[in-house]
């Protein structure tokens, strides 16, 4: 956030190609230090990406493209780059719809030198109009009701003949906190919460940060430094001695991109978290990282709570059992290894040749080792890595289509948050014709492929398989980040939940018992397949437990077991 630092006398009546960039960049930098505040306004209390962060990601994308013009750019060169960055880099329902606010604004904003107040309104109203469009059913209570609130405003004070951009700036951010306050009256799930919209929030954000910027006010969004004993990576790559017998089996290192420095409370309690898991911890920020160090037996718990902070960076994981032993026999012959070693490697360097064109491709959206091999074998070209943890962004989705040598390719997001990023990815597509299927679990997802069928052209197909995946009920087992309440159901920190379709099925305490409260939840009288996927941190012993269990209730259906490898979801169910 270095450029755009001097400070011009505020412009009464205008803005020009350099305000609008610094302000864009303010609001950028509002919005991802606050980026957690705004997570917790999520009503699911599920550990995933979150509102908050992404529409950080999505707007920091555009944010170094407009940096990257430097001081000197047009005003059609900050539209463009705010709008190509922000499409490319948008993530999730929240942050593909900014994307488009910003979109629509550029259209009108990149053929002026300087902007006024009739066309901020213009552009706002376009920006409002386009963002709605995007969006197959508008739901009113959310940042689509702020955005339009902030823009009727607008509108309302250009046709009076407001002329003094100070005083209209600030009559449209107030205008959009009112209608932010509002939105729990208009969406009865954020009422019940006691909480207002996330993604109108985020909006609010920005527009108060680009306002401030406008003002001359200096607010330094960076991380604070803590001077602190253990001083970042240096400090942690210090040699320490291994305890003598092996208590905890993993040795970890794991870095944290963090999007802000949490708090000294947040700090102190994540340590202890560490510190209840495993011993040697090692925990130090240095910049916007955070390194961790630590031997345990729960590495997937660690990574669960690491993701409160920022996204992961490197995750090395040592088993220091299967380290111990291979020590022993590697001592017998280390030379003739090492050069085994080598050539193994020197054998992979070569690059896998291009396969030929085919009519068809798939690309797919899932977590998880077990998972993706599933994909794969039912014959999907190329797995994106992402899901509810992490939304995968538009030009991730643009990246897969350009990999996947085909002249159709079908996507299946298996995410509600993330159909919108592909249909953008489709959008921005020219070269190929890429169908999205609405699938909004993997279940669905893998009954999508299956349904599948060579005779039928692309329309014919997606149409097929959406019908098809309107068969499949579904259900995942996570744990609850945040007390809540949600259809009546009160929600506790800690607490079991299973997720159905259309949302919460049941929570407990006990894993396999909200599990199977769950599955019966699901299945009907017309069910004949019963799946059950299994996640990281469910042992296959327990699993087999519990597809026993599944079993002798649902005798009559056939009840299928698979490793499925997933992060945070404890199992995955489906019933068709």
């Amino acid at each position: 956030m270095s450029l755009y630092q001097e400070e011009d006398a505020v412009t009464t009546s205008t803005i020009d190609a350099k305000q609008l960039a610094g302000m864009f960049i303010a609001g950028a930098a509002n919005l991802e230090a606050n980026k957690e505040w705004i997570n917790e306004l999520n009503v699911f209390p599920v550990p995933d990406g979150d509102t908050g962060t992404n529409m950080t990601l999505t707007i920091k994308s555009a944010v170094n493209e407009v940096a990257a013009l430097g001081d000197t750019g047009s005003m059609a060169d900050i539209c463009k780059a705010m709008s190509s960055g922000s499409l490319r880099g948008a993530r999730g329902n929240s942050g593909v719809i900014l994307s488009q606010l910003i979109r629509g604004f550029g259209k009108v904003a990149k053929s002026e030198t300087e902007l006024t107040v009739p066309v901020l309104a213009d552009a706002f109203d376009r920006a409002v109009e386009t963002a709605y469009k995007a969006v197959m059913k508008p739901k009113e209570g959310t940042i689509l009701t702020v955005a339009k609130g902030a823009s009727l405003k607008s509108r309302e004070l250009a046709d009076a003949g407001e002329e003094n951009m100070e005083a209209f700036l600030g009559a449209v951010l107030a205008e959009a906190e009112k209608v932010l306050a509002e939105t729990p009256e208009l969406l009865p799930v954020l009422k019940q919460a006691g909480v207002v919209d996330s993604g109108g929030q985020g909006l609010v954000q920005v527009m108060k940060g680009a306002y401030d910027k406008f003002l001359g006010k200096e607010i330094d969004y960076a991380i604070p430094q803590e001077e602190e004993e253990d001083n970042g990576e240096k400090q942690a790559e210090k040699e320490y001695q291994e305890p003598e017998s092996l208590r905890f089996i993993y040795k970890m290192k794991m870095t944290v991109l963090m999007a802000k420095k949490p708090s000294s409370r947040d700090q102190k309690e994540y340590v202890e978290f560490l510190k209840s898991l495993g011993d040697r911890v090692k925990c130090a920020a240095e910049e916007n990282v955070l390194h961790v160090r630590i031997q345990t037996n729960d590495p997937g718990l660690i990574i669960q709570r690491s993701q409160k902070f920022g996204e992961l960076g490197e995750v090395r994981l040592i088993n220091l059992k299967e380290a111990e032993n291979g020590a022993r026999s590697a001592g017998q012959d280390n030379e003739s290894s090492g050069k085994k070693e080598k050539a193994e490697v020197k054998k992979a360097e070569p690059e896998v040749p291009p396969q030929p064109r085919k009519d068809v491709g798939f690309i797919t959206v899932s977590v998880g080792d077990g998972i993706a091999d599933i994909f794969t074998g039912l014959g999907v070209d190329y797995v994106i890595s992402g899901g509810q943890t992490m939304n995968p962004s538009t030009d991730d989705v643009i990246k897969a289509v350009e990999k996947v040598n085909a002249d159709t390719i079908f996507v299946l997001p298996n995410n509600k948050n993330i159909i919108m990023a592909a249909n953008q990815a489709a959008s921005l597509t020219t070269d190929k014709k890429v169908v999205v299927v609405p699938t909004t679990t993997v279940p669905q997802g893998i009954t999508a492929v299956i349904n599948y069928m060579p005779d039928l052209d692309a329309e014919a197909n997606k149409a097929n398989m959406t019908e098809e995946i309107g068969t499949v009920h579904s259900a995942e087992i996570t744990y609850a980040v945040r007390d809540t309440q949600i259809d009546g159901i009160e929600i506790h920190e800690g607490d079991i939940m299973g997720i159905g379709d259309h949302g919460i099925l049941t929570t407990g305490k006990e894993i396999e018992d909200t599990t199977f409260e769950s599955l019966k939840k699901i299945v009907t009288d017309e069910t004949e397949i019963i799946s059950i996927y299994y996640g990281e941190d469910v042992s296959e012993e327990d699993a087999e437990k519990f597809r026993a269990r599944a079993a002798e209730e649902f005798s009559s259906c056939d009840v299928e077991l698979q490793y499925g490898g997933q992060p945070i979801y404890y199992y995955i169910l489906s019933a068709e």
